[in-house]
């Protein structure tokens, strides 16, 4: 997933720019190890085996993986490790909406913040048996929890949350939205310099889809049907998507097949399928893909009218089409299957809207969406505005214009020109000119 989101990301920017997408990537994976090791499994999944001594809201113990019950325990290993991968992709989802001109100190700020608190108390919420929201708690909110599957809303939205904070203060690259002289907005076109590079990271991103939905089921034995049903939910909804984008923007411009629809649409679909790819049919499946291509680009289009600058569609990707994923199982969501996968989801609740439910699983959704949206929009607006209040957040327009390759890198990630060699001499402590 990393590596997907790296290339998908490089390709899309300016070459400028390109070496400065690929740190970030890699070293947020960094960032959110050790703030997700440190405190933020800690906040998601620390609870006591007493139960009167946990509460709804977040985890309390676990901090550094220390403690009776994690030191040297190979279970809590393992899941650490999964989890990580989730707080690591939340993370990464952010870096694409802000490209361009986000400083490096500010990234890896927000990237702490994010993996080590806003988003493990997400987790809490919803995959921990005590969080409020849980399907496991003993009294689950509207009789059955969320269903979140493999994060729809846990993952993908708390990152499009963050993204449209992050972007909204930051503002736009400059040029990219001015008024003309007949007083009307015009839209600048910064195309992506590698194409290529983003169909790789869309391809690689999909192949991790699998790893992401399909590892959910958190073991193989007695879980094989439904494993393989993910698979082929992911694979259905992901395509009707992709296919539906292409033609809605084909419809739009006069029959061009546009590579980046294609693109976002298979990652739309993905998004919008990962909530509810245990419990719904593959004939839903592929509706919920052809929706999401709505929602994808109505959702895009809006962020071009807010004059919100998201570089890679991030915030329509993984906030809008993250929202549809969790409310397409309140009403995709099979009886059969909901009760199959949730035992502890019976009888009238345990159905979405199409198979007769009472619309307690779309309301579940609904209100965790709500919530979601004040606790992450909420903090990372304090987090964001107080970085652009001390002059952290964005990079001077003299290093946006020369691109943060030159400003923060040593230098473009494309040396082609044999004349910038330079000679070094060599030093223990650094290399000087």
């Amino acid at each position: 997933m990393q590596t997907g989101f790296c290339m998908l990301e490089c390709g899309s920017v300016r070459s400028k720019n390109s070496k400065n997408i690929c740190v970030k990537n890699l070293l947020d994976s960094c960032v959110s190890t050790i703030a997700f090791w440190s405190m933020g499994y800690a906040f998601a999944y620390g609870t006591e085996k007493d139960s009167d001594k946990n509460n709804d809201y977040m985890g309390h113990r676990g901090f550094f993986l220390a403690g009776n019950g994690y030191n040297n325990d190979g279970g809590q290993y393992a899941k650490w490790f999964f989890q990580w991968a989730f707080a690591a992709t939340a993370t990464s989802i952010v870096s694409g909406a802000v490209a361009e001109r986000c400083g490096m100190t500010a990234y890896f700020i927000y990237a702490f913040i994010l993996s080590g608190f806003v988003y493990p108390v997400v987790v809490y919420w919803v995959w921990c048996g005590e969080g409020w929201l849980s399907t496991g708690n003993t009294d689950p909110y509207f009789d059955t929890g969320v269903i979140d599957f493999a994060g729809s809303g846990v993952v993908h939205l708390t990152g499009g949350i963050a993204a449209f904070v992050g972007a909204a203060i930051l503002g736009p690259r400059t040029g990219r939205f001015y008024t003309n002289s007949d007083d009307q907005t015009v839209i600048k076109e910064m195309p992506p310099h590698n194409s290529a590079l983003q169909v790789l990271g869309t391809f690689i991103l999909w192949l991790g889809w699998y790893a992401f939905n399909g590892g959910s089921t958190l073991q193989i034995t007695g879980q094989g049907v439904t494993l393989a049903r993910v698979c082929v939910t992911t694979t259905i909804c992901a395509s009707a998507c992709s296919l539906t984008a292409v033609i809605i923007k084909a419809v739009l411009s006069g029959g061009e097949y546009d590579l980046g629809y294609a693109m976002n649409g298979v990652l739309a679909g993905l998004v919008s399928i990962t909530a509810g790819c245990p419990v719904v049919e593959p004939w839903a499946a592929l509706l919920i893909g052809i929706i999401g291509a709505f929602v994808y680009h109505l959702s895009s289009k809006l962020m071009l009218y807010l004059q919100i600058d998201d570089v890679v569609d991030a915030i329509a990707v993984h906030g809008f089409c993250g929202i549809w994923g969790v409310l397409a199982v309140g009403v995709f969501g099979s009886s059969k299957l909901v009760t199959e996968v949730y035992l502890s989801i019976t009888g009238e609740f345990a159905k979405g809207w199409v198979y007769g439910g009472n619309g307690n699983l779309f309301g579940a959704g609904l209100v965790f969406i709500i919530v979601n949206i004040l606790w992450t929009g909420g903090f990372m607006t304090l987090s964001f505005g107080l970085m652009s209040y001390f002059g952290i957040l964005r990079v001077s327009q003299k290093e946006e214009e020369e691109g943060l390759d030159l400003s923060h890198h040593g230098g473009s990630a494309y040396n082609n020109d044999d004349k910038k060699e330079t000679e070094m001499a060599f030093s223990w402590f650094g290399f000087g000119k």
